[in-house]
């Protein structure tokens, strides 16, 4: 028996017990209640034997318990040898009736609440003192009252239970979706990575190839051709080892390089070409790795998308700081509290993959007069 069946005897019983001892006390006291005349001694069998069914109604089957209930209750009341009891004999019952209502399978809760029903009316036939207008009107729109009590609780239940399924479902697959999202935005990454790779492996190729035109003729041209084999490869092995945590499948159609730094202006001038005015400010970035350069470029591309589709903005400022050992992206605009990133669906979780790619953090949240995405990335080859 788990802790919610234990938890549910518990209340049951204390509730039978509880009905049981107003129901003696009404047979033995008497209670003004009392209607009829016969034998306390069998009323009080009859309250006993309601009491253990009530205890039992919510662990074993409710249709083995509320349909004997119900007819122990009406052969009592009917045979001539009890009393009319209000807390011992039409209590159970109307406790009997909500529990149908309330609980079980709808085969089952019409099983016990018609054989309330049936006994109740079968009671008003043979028992003289609930056939007064004012005693029919009384019971039966307490009983028609509990029913709608126990029906209406019913309907809420499984409301709620819907309403917790559908956001369980709804969670489920929003954590699928982005788990999706993350699997393409890495995709897409390895790709562009692998064509830089591609751009790179051609350069040291053609700087090689004119080291080894010069080598006699201009050692200081062959030094520098050497030296930017160097730094090519440096930054191309970086790459490889990216490409490589990537896992991700091979995937290009040209081996062109990807767009940098140098291509953001052109960015600007689309999002100007759109009515958003915008201010453009970069520091000296030429030096970057071409990964960290598409990085960047992605990132304003994104964030500027995400400004003219969602915010509403204006305006927005586009700026590129940086500094010894970091380079740091700031996008803002002046769309109040619109939250762009997030009406974009996945552009955030795009942004901070490729951001986090390069040891990179990104943030994203409302700025002083709007939204405000800031990147920042380490500059160092092997971050």
């Amino acid at each position: 028996m788990d802790r919610r069946t234990r938890w549910h005897l518990a209340q049951d019983v204390a509730v039978a017990v509880m009905i049981a001892a107003i129901g003696l006390a009404e047979v033995w006291v008497p209670f003004e209640s009392v209607q009829g005349t016969g034998s306390p001694l069998v009323s009080t069998v009859a309250i006993l034997v309601c009491a253990v069914l009530l205890a039992m109604r919510r662990i074993v089957p409710l249709a083995l318990v509320g349909v004997p209930l119900t007819w122990v209750a009406c052969f009592v009341a009917t045979a001539g040898d009890t009393q009319v009891l209000f807390f011992g004999g039409f209590l159970p019952l109307a406790l009997t009736l909500y529990t149908g209502a309330r609980h079980g399978s709808l085969r089952t809760s019409a099983a016990v609440c018609g054989s309330v029903f049936a006994a109740v009316i079968l009671a008003d036939f043979f028992v003289p003192e609930l056939q007064g207008p004012s005693e029919v009107l009384f019971h039966w729109g307490v009983l028609l009252t509990v029913f709608l009590i126990g029906i209406g609780m019913r309907v809420s239940e499984r409301r709620a239970v819907d309403a917790a399924v559908r956001a369980s479902i709804a969670e489920t697959e929003a954590r699928e979706a982005a788990l999706r999202a993350v699997a393409d935005e890495r995709a897409r990454i390895a790709r562009e990575l692998h064509d830089i790779l591609g751009h790179s492996v051609s350069v040291m190729v053609v700087q090689a190839g004119a080291a080894a035109e010069v080598v006699d003729i201009d050692a200081g041209a062959a030094r520098r051709a050497l030296e930017a084999i160097r730094t090519t490869g440096t930054d191309a092995l970086a790459e490889v080892r990216r490409v490589v945590e990537l896992l991700r499948e091979a995937d290009h159609d040209s081996l062109s390089p990807q767009p940098g730094i140098a291509r953001i202006p052109e960015l600007i001038e689309q999002a100007r070409g759109t009515g958003l005015a915008v201010e453009f400010r970069a520091d000296d970035t030429s030096d970057l790795s071409a990964g960290r350069q598409l990085a960047v470029y992605r990132v304003i591309q994104e964030a500027l998308t995400n400004v003219r589709r969602h915010s509403g903005a204006a305006s927005a400022m586009v700026a590129i700081d940086r500094t010894a050992d970091r380079v740091d992206v700031t996008v803002t605009d002046d769309g109040g509290d619109a939250d762009p990133v997030g009406a974009a669906g996945h552009g955030l979780v795009g942004m901070r993959e490729r951001v986090t790619l390069y040891g990179g953090t990104l943030e994203a949240g409302p700025g002083p007069s709007g939204w405000r995405v800031h990147a920042s990335l380490p500059t160092g080859a092997g971050s």
